[in-house]
């Protein structure tokens, strides 16, 4: 910061003993210029002039005479007009004099004044960038809940310091999710290892009869499934991280018919009803993952429902997919989390046919990679959710 300090300390005093200079040339010129004739003038009327023709001289009475002062290199025999003119000139010259060795010292001490409040003002106006530069060498992972708060007026330096603000609250909502993210899936990953270990130590110890190696086995089976499963979930998760390598027009109302029909049968075991109402929707996008963002919001408005329950699938030419259920009653506040990895409504039991709750996030993640927003909204007393994906109109050809 010191450079940019003394770049602005130069900019600025430059500017300043470039003004002074200017404005004492200026008064200088014209002093110059209009000296000569003011002083001439006042010699001129201080001068008595005789009225009356030299070759007609009389002499002139003493009590109306004015006493001469004898003037250094001025002769009293010389013409009046020559004496004025010699006068006039070497009052200028001791005016000019003084005024210009005036205007040097003034100048000089204006200079170095300009020069001290330039650094002052340099210093006074990086101030709010000190103040972020030192906290970007301070933050780490312990502190990423520091602020700037810079108490300054509005301005550019004041939305800079407030911007960075922001930036550094997305940055903690981001540790914090990835943070959580690693921990939930350390957890996940290690309860099924810890099971597949139980049951090969304990269900096979000794010598177990064929009836208890085939439930040993199942269960063994059914832990790998889930595990595959859940792995399948964050590699799907990551790779919509990434962003899209391809786009094509898909057409997303003929996704959410096929994604209804597959689920029919699940839906008809938990006693959910599927009704689809589907406009034309064409966006562009990838083709599998769109497929499994339709498929994970049915299969998660069938999975957590009620019995005799409904799930409404809609989408609509304005550009959105509408996925609604009935179900338990979700509170407001938790409706935003549930988009994050491994977050439930409830605790996970690990019961038959359970997701690891990637669903969501699954879906957050490829509507973001495909330019979409989700939004989701709990439907009161009657329970249930709501989740919209509003897809960005396609830019013009």
């Amino acid at each position: 910061m010191s450079s940019e300090r003394a770049r602005l300390t130069a900019l600025y005093g430059g500017l300043l003993v470039l003004a002074g200079a200017l404005l004492t040339g200026l008064v200088y010129l014209l002093v110059q210029q209009g000296l000569y004739t003011s002083i001439s003038s006042a010699v001129t009327t201080a001068v008595p002039r005789d009225p009356r023709p030299p070759w007609r001289s009389v002499p002139t009475p003493v009590a109306s005479a004015v006493p001469a002062r004898r003037i250094e290199g001025v002769p009293m025999n010389l013409d009046e007009g020559l004496a004025v003119t010699k006068i006039s000139d070497l009052a200028g010259e001791a005016a000019l004099n003084r005024l210009l060795t005036v205007s040097v010292i003034v100048f000089t001490v204006y200079a170095v004044l300009s020069i001290a409040l330039a650094w002052w003002m340099a210093g006074r106006v990086l101030r709010p960038v000190a103040v972020i530069t030192g906290l970007a060498r301070r933050l780490s992972g312990a502190n990423l809940h520091e602020r700037i708060a810079l108490d300054a007026p509005p301005g550019e330096l004041k939305h800079l310091a407030d911007t960075f603000d922001e930036m550094l609250d997305r940055i903690e909502r981001l540790v914090g999710a990835q943070q959580r993210f690693a921990a939930n899936a350390a957890h996940e990953l290690r309860t099924p290892l810890a099971v597949q270990r139980a049951a090969a130590e304990i269900g096979l110890a000794g010598n177990p009869d064929a009836d208890r190696v085939a439930m040993i086995r199942t269960k063994l089976i059914s832990v790998a499934d889930d595990s595959e499963h859940l792995v399948e979930g964050l590699l799907l998760l990551a790779d919509s991280e990434q962003g899209l390598e391809r786009r094509e027009p898909v057409a997303v109302d003929v996704l959410a018919h096929a994604v209804a029909d597959g689920l029919a049968e699940e839906a008809a075991g938990r006693g959910v009803t599927v009704s689809v109402r589907a406009e034309p929707l064409t966006v562009a996008g990838d083709g599998v993952l769109l497929d499994r963002l339709v498929h994970n919001l049915v299969a998660n408005a069938v999975r957590y429902n009620v019995e005799d329950g409904r799930v409404t699938v809609r989408t609509s030419g304005d550009g959105f997919l509408e996925v609604a259920n009935t179900g338990p009653e979700v509170p407001a506040d938790t409706v935003p989390q549930l988009f994050e990895p491994f977050r439930r409504l409830q605790e996970r039991t690990h019961a038959k046919g359970e997701g690891a709750g990637l669903g969501l996030s699954i879906v957050s993640a490829i509507a973001r990679a495909h330019g979409a927003e989700v939004t989701a909204e709990a439907n009161g007393e009657g329970g249930g959710l709501t989740v919209r994906v509003t897809f960005a109109p396609d830019p013009a050809p």
